[in-house]
């Protein structure tokens, strides 16, 4: 073996010192790639409604490609909100959710934030950055003294009518309960629809949403997030039910509402057999389609409320949480920050005509070259009320549902209906039977 001259001995090791440090160096800037973040990127997972997945990807390819270091698995669920809910409170109540963040409708959070499923996201955005969003839209996030939700779309319920036809009849649109039934009423005898007012009715969310809105309009309330308090056995909330079994029983909605969600009451109003529909955003460029048949027929207005009040719009809307549980809460955040980016809601909105929770982008150039209406809905948007935000909605949304189903299918009075609902309601809210 050949020997190694003695003058190498004190060179090799340091020499092989440098050389080790030196290929460490490089393995390292290979891994971590320009501004030190890892070439492996991490995943951020969550869960939505098997449509909007199909909708989101555009914006995720776009933040991948921006963010070649972090991921999104979109995982697909069902259609229905509710069962996407369960799928969500399931994973965390097994104590090992696969996902980073929460795309939420509305009404989740309060359960979801008492349960302590989802981080505060104040930390990560100041006021200012806020004050773009849609006052309830933030309003619905908030949680005690933490923000929980960072909206994404908007929704709000809105009257949909028909302006050639009331135009025709010297009518202008209805301000009033009073003035939408005589409104159908005259409308109906004159023939030229089968039914003056169409909306859901079927025991499920979309009733309690609306239901909101008209309790409203009456000057009531359901429950008051502050003190408790129920208010389904005041007279405000049995008038309001008093006006959804009138309007079926003196035919200006069809029997079968009681059956209806959103799409069955659309298909009767674009086919031009109802003068007058309550429903979402979403429905404008489906009447306005080419195959339509009141295409450029249909003006838009806040809800309808009884003299002396005021109209309110049920807010509605999805937007991303924060898990509690997620190894990754700055790549997590990094997702949010941009679907909720005003960049992103203006592209979201001109592809699917969904409505933004950013106020900026109602009278958006680019946005309004599409949907010149948007103005209108910001009127409308402006007027929003939320469903009460408390821990227990779930609970208290179906007590409502339930006993609004009885009192529309003729099962119950008004009266009844109602104080048995707010029974049940205080029960759920741990104030006895009172």
């Amino acid at each position: 073996m050949k020997k190694i001259p003695k003058h190498l001995h004190r060179w090799l090791p340091s020499r092989f010192l440098r050389w080790a440090l030196l290929s460490g160096l490089v393995a390292a800037l290979i891994l971590w790639g320009p501004g030190g973040r890892s070439q492996s990127p991490v995943t951020i997972s969550f869960l939505v409604r098997s449509l909007e997945a199909d909708q989101l990807q555009p914006l995720v390819q776009e933040f991948e490609r921006q963010n070649p270091d972090i991921r999104i698995n979109i995982v697909r669920g069902p259609n229905a909100s509710n069962t996407v809910e369960d799928l969500y409170t399931s994973s965390f109540l097994l104590g090992d959710s696969p996902y980073d963040l929460v795309f939420a409708d509305i009404v989740w959070i309060p359960k979801f934030a008492a349960a302590g499923w989802l981080q505060d996201l104040s930390a990560w955005v100041s006021d200012e950055d806020l004050q773009d969003f849609l006052r309830t839209d933030i309003e619905a996030g908030q949680v005690e003294n933490g923000l929980y939700r960072m909206p994404f779309r908007s929704d709000v319920g809105m009257l949909y009518y028909r302006q050639d036809l009331l135009a025709d009849k010297g009518l202008a649109p209805p301000q009033t309960f009073q003035e939408l039934i005589d409104h159908s009423k005259q409308l109906q005898a004159q023939g030229v629809v089968d039914w003056g007012y169409v909306w859901q009715g079927l025991q499920y969310e979309g009733l309690a949403a609306g239901f909101t809105e008209i309790l409203h309009g009456y000057g009531g309330f359901w429950i008051d997030p502050e003190t408790r308090d129920v208010g389904l056995d005041q007279p405000e909330a049995i008038a309001a039910v008093n006006f959804l079994q009138e309007v079926i029983k003196t035919g200006v909605s069809p029997a079968g509402v009681t059956s209806y969600l959103e799409e069955d009451t659309l298909r009767l109003f674009r086919n031009g057999n109802a003068a007058f529909l309550r429903n979402w955003p979403y429905v404008w460029p489906e009447v306005n389609q080419p195959n339509s048949a009141i295409r450029g027929k249909v003006g838009l207005k806040p809800m309808v409320h009884a003299p002396g009040h005021t109209s309110g719009a049920c807010q509605g809307g999805w937007g991303f949480g924060m898990a509690a549980t997620t190894a990754h809460p700055d790549a997590a955040w990094r997702v949010i920050d941009f679907f909720t980016s005003e960049a992103s809601q203006r592209q979201f909105v001109l592809d699917y005509g969904y409505l933004p929770s950013r106020r900026s982008l109602f009278t958006d150039p680019q946005v309004l070259a599409k949907y010149d209406y948007y103005p209108q809905l910001l009127a409308v948007a402006e007027t929003a009320v939320l469903r009460p935000p408390i821990g227990q909605y779930a609970q208290v949304s179906d007590i409502l549902q339930r006993y609004l189903s009885a009192a529309i299918t003729g099962q119950l009075s008004a009266e009844n209906a109602m104080q048995q609902a707010a029974g049940e309601t205080r029960r759920v809210l741990g104030q006895g039977s009172g």
